[in-house]
């Protein structure tokens, strides 16, 4: 009965952890695909210059790898140091997103005040040499977001120290429109037009961040249970 149970939760725990590191190498190879294609997409954040998305998803990938194979290894070889090594990192991942969770909701004022403070930083550098990607990313999200500046198309006046705007910031983009004083350009800021879409999807982010907590807590459940079992039928491993 005992061996019986030691397989079934072995087996369940391997699919899921292998389903997990699948993830993670997909997530990997996106991240350094990210990274090579678009080599000058750099972050918006002068304060935080590796902070990109090539750079945020490769990180997320090797973790997420990582664990699924603490996590598929230690099941199938069922061993005992592995498994608890695996516990051990979820429990760590899951305290520092709780962590930051609560800090963000206590300081979610203060975070938004210095995230635009730091965004209007960035602004200076726009036209700076060794910058291409900070460039790259701005002129993308504007574009793409149909916005223009951090709050609104007068942070570029403060920041560029002239009445011109980016090109991208124009609704018809052209070479040179954000020097023309005709052309139309996007008034609402690209902080607002994130903080709306966040708030436009925040039932679909919320069901995403459950559906990734409830595989933290099934991946912990699973673990400790085959560990318990494990330790019970007095298996002989080799750490």
């Amino acid at each position: 009965m005992a061996r019986g149970c030691i397989c079934c939760v072995k087996y369940m725990l391997f699919l899921f952890n292998l389903l997990f590191w699948l993830g993670g190498c997909g997530l990997l190879g996106v991240g350094l695909w990210l990274s090579v294609s678009q080599g000058s997409f750099a972050t918006l954040s002068p304060s935080f210059p590796s902070l990109s998305a090539a750079n945020l998803i490769i990180t997320l990938g090797t973790v997420v790898m990582v664990t699924g194979f603490l996590g598929c290894l230690g099941a199938i070889k069922e061993n005992k140091c592995l498994l608890l090594s695996f516990f051990i990192v979820l429990l760590i991942i899951l305290l520092a997103e709780l962590i930051l969770l609560i800090l963000f909701f206590v300081y979610t004022d203060k975070v938004g005040e210095n995230a635009r403070r730091d965004l209007r930083e960035g602004l200076l550098l726009f036209n700076t040499d060794n910058n291409a990607g900070l460039r790259d990313a701005w002129n993308t999200i504007q574009r793409d977001w149909k916005c223009c500046g951090v709050v609104n198309q007068h942070d570029w006046h403060t920041a560029l120290h002239e009445n011109v705007l980016p090109d991208s910031c124009c609704q018809q983009v052209h070479p040179g429109c954000g020097r023309n004083a005709s052309s139309t350009s996007w008034t609402r800021g690209c902080y607002d037009k994130v903080e709306e879409w966040v708030d436009d999807n925040k039932h679909l982010l919320g069901t995403i961040a459950m559906c990734v907590l409830v595989m933290q807590l099934l991946g912990m459940a699973f673990s400790m249970t085959l560990y318990q079992q494990i330790h019970r039928a007095g298996k002989k491993y080799k750490a």
